[in-house]
């Protein structure tokens, strides 16, 4: 359960503390006290979507934390690698900065917002007046029902084939196609894969073209350096080269190297340096007898690197590219060539699938519809409590092709008066007969959620006199198994409440100033005589308050 939070810089709420307490806790206060921005920030500390705009004028940042207790361990925790406190109690901390940067942590460790939401969710639930419009929505009654019943495991089960099936019918669309476009497609890639392997593609070939060309473009002066310099080792007709020169070097020096050590060095160094130039020529002669270039090569090499140039503005920026696109050709023709009989194969095992699909969709429907006796049940008993005996319940199913949900499509009727027929809800229901089959449905749904705490914020729109005093009871009722947090401008629920608090809104220096006051029994029974009666607060309204709590 919730039992601490706090609230700081959220809107006119400039610092609030609130200890909340088992049981029922309701709070009141004037229309535009500041009810709802308590909401707000517990919708923000369980990570719900919040907005800037909720820091206080003039702040930097706003803050919400809340401190829960006797939490039960759950996956959540091993899944995000949270340290779960033993003791069952949680704190959470939520920032909101003015510059779009904001921060969540669980137990001292920072957690994303999504991850923050997953938690929230199994912590609290929160029920507003949107939800009763939301009743009005045909498209959420399978949902509701499929709450209700629980049947997760047949609605999986049923999923899996259901996806199976659709994947099933992509693949078949995909190989269907009328005859033009078929024999199109056929010209078109007969004509691609013919221009490719035409051009015995290579992998690396024009890498290999490049640097080719690069050569043959500088063969003249490649040739001419390589022999002047191997004629500038080895000599020529009229010269002697550097190789004869430095062995006629080393010659002169040996014959007086025993003279001295400086003498030897020097002969050494000089017979190193012939027998250098000596390998270095050979390998200048090696290498431009190596080089191999004919007339016509370059214009070859050139006319081959047009042709690539060309295909790679179709196929590919690289030989290898265009090598994939040609088996991907191949692959797609193959397969258009035999889709008839791919597409007898598939369909073989769509038939086969779509009754597999067909029978669990069967299943899961028969089982909606016993859950929806049960609801039925269940409802007109939560109902009859909320006087309104006389209402009666139905969900209607219409049998439909198979969708992910399966083969129901599903809508609530009711009927408000004896002898009405079965309508619609948003034909027949009025405000507060809405709030209060709301409130049913939500109890009944809430009753094997595994939710501690539950939060009523104004549902009972609508609702007076006999009938609030049954909507009091029941959220009293509702109480006794989970904690309760309920917004509300009716005297009837305040005075069932174990905690109440009064929400008081003040000006101080030009600023507004949102207050969270505890009340005790004389604030109590001034709160609830304000509610009956308004401002004028009178003997008359203050006697009325006190039964009210006697009885309640």
């Amino acid at each position: 359960m919730l039992s601490s939070l706090h609230i700081e810089n959220i809107a006119v709420i400039e610092s609030a503390d609130i200890g909340f307490g088992p049981g029922f806790n309701v709070l009141t206060g004037e229309t535009g006290a500041g009810k709802s921005i308590v909401i707000d920030s517990i919708s923000a500390v369980l990570g719900m979507r919040t907005s800037r705009d909720l820091i206080r004028t003039g702040a930097e940042r706003a803050l919400v934390s809340a401190v829960f207790e006797q939490i039960p361990r759950h996956q959540w925790f091993d899944d995000n690698l949270i340290p779960f406190d033993d003791s069952g109690e949680l704190q959470i901390l939520r920032e909101i900065s003015a510059d779009g940067r904001g921060s969540c942590r669980v137990n001292g460790r920072a957690v994303t917002v999504g991850m923050l939401r997953q938690l929230g969710e199994s912590l609290m639930a929160i029920y507003g007046q949107h939800d009763s419009q939301q009743l009005f929505d045909e498209q959420n009654h399978l949902s509701v029902l499929d709450g209700f019943a629980a049947h997760v495991e047949l609605i999986e089960d049923y999923r899996i084939s259901f996806d199976g099936l659709s994947e099933l019918r992509r693949k078949m669309d995909k190989l269907r196609m009328d005859e033009s476009e078929k024999a199109r497609r056929i010209d078109n890639l007969t004509y691609q894969i013919s221009q490719l392997e035409s051009a015995n593609l290579k992998p690396g070939e024009d890498e290999e073209l490049a640097s080719r060309r690069k050569l043959l473009r500088s063969a003249g002066k490649l040739m001419d350096a390589l022999q002047q310099a191997y004629i500038a080792l080895s000599g020529g007709d009229d010269s002697d080269g550097a190789v004869s020169l430095l062995s006629e070097t080393a010659g002169e020096l040996g014959s007086v190297a025993s003279i001295s050590d400086e003498l030897e060095e020097a002969y050494t160094r000089a017979n190193e340096l012939a027998v250098a130039a000596d390998d270095l020529a050979d390998e200048l002669r090696m290498l431009r007898d190596s080089y191999d270039f004919s007339e016509n090569e370059l214009d070859e090499v050139e006319s081959r690197l047009d042709v690539l140039h060309k295909l790679k503005k179709k196929y590919g920026s690289t030989t290898e590219e265009m090598l994939e696109y040609l088996d991907k050709c191949r692959q797609e023709l193959e397969t258009i060539e035999f889709a008839e009989d791919e597409l007898k194969k598939l369909e073989k095992k769509f038939k086969v699938l779509q009754s597999e699909a067909m029978e669990k969709a069967k299943k899961l429907s028969d089982a909606r519809k016993h859950a929806a006796e049960q609801l039925k049940s269940r409802i007109m008993s939560e109902l009859s409590q909320l006087d309104m005996p006389k209402v009666q319940f139905e969900t209607e199913f219409t049998e439909t092709d198979l969708t992910s949900v399966g083969m129901d499509s599903v809508r609530f009727l009711m009927s408000a008066n004896v002898g009405e027929a079965l309508k619609p809800m948003s034909k027949v229901a009025s405000g507060g007969e809405l709030s209060r089959i709301m409130l049913a449905i939500k109890n009944v749904l809430a009753e094997n959620d595994g939710i501690p705490t539950l939060i009523f914020d104004e549902v009972d729109a609508g609702v007076s006199g006999r009938a609030a005093a049954k909507v009091a009871a029941k959220l009293k009722a509702v109480s006794e198994g989970k904690q309760v947090l309920c917004v509300t401008h009716l005297p009837q629920i305040a005075a069932r409440a174990d905690l109440h608090f009064s929400i008081e809104k003040s000006e101080e220096d030009g600023r507004t100033y949102t207050h969270v006051t505890p009340l005790e029994y004389d604030g109590r029974k001034m709160e609830l005589a304000r509610l009956i009666g308004g401002d004028v607060i009178t003997e008359t309204t203050l006697k009325s308050a006190e039964e009210l709590m006697e009885r309640g």
